[in-house]
């Protein structure tokens, strides 16, 4: 399906990712008011599907990378026995929690990461009515 750009709209490709979650649940709000403007219905709902394609295929491609990215940063950060660049250091230690005694695992660090990526794009996690 091809949604029309209804002069005035910014295509959903030129749209940031909050953009077009905003406009999301705009449309969302749209569908769920009481009389919905039959006029306005399919140009909403075409709408709708376009910025949910945009955003799935967003987040399959940064999936993509992150799955590529990681393995080469673990790696880069076993082989080296130490900070890469100047400065990593610091960085590592502003995101430890592990208490004294206590080890931090490397899955741990990234815990959550997934549910992140998988969460609808408004931000709700409700399913989408339409």
């Amino acid at each position: 399906m091809s949604a029309e750009v209804v002069p005035g709209e910014t295509p959903v490709s030129a749209l940031t990712y909050t953009e077009a979650s905003r406009e999301l649940d705009g449309i969302v709000e749209f569908f769920e008011r009481q009389e919905v403007d039959v006029d306005q219905l399919v140009a909403r709902l075409e709408r709708a599907t376009a910025i949910v394609d945009e955003l799935d295929r967003r987040i399959r491609r940064t999936r993509a990378q992150v799955e590529e990215l990681v393995p080469k940063l673990e790696v880069a950060a076993r082989g080296a026995g130490g900070p890469a660049m100047p400065g990593e250091a610091e960085v590592a230690d502003v995101g430890s929690e592990a208490s004294e005694g206590e080890e931090e695992s490397d899955e741990d660090e990234f815990e959550g990461f997934d549910d992140e990526l998988d969460a609808e794009p408004g931000g709700s996690g409700e399913q989408p009515m339409f």
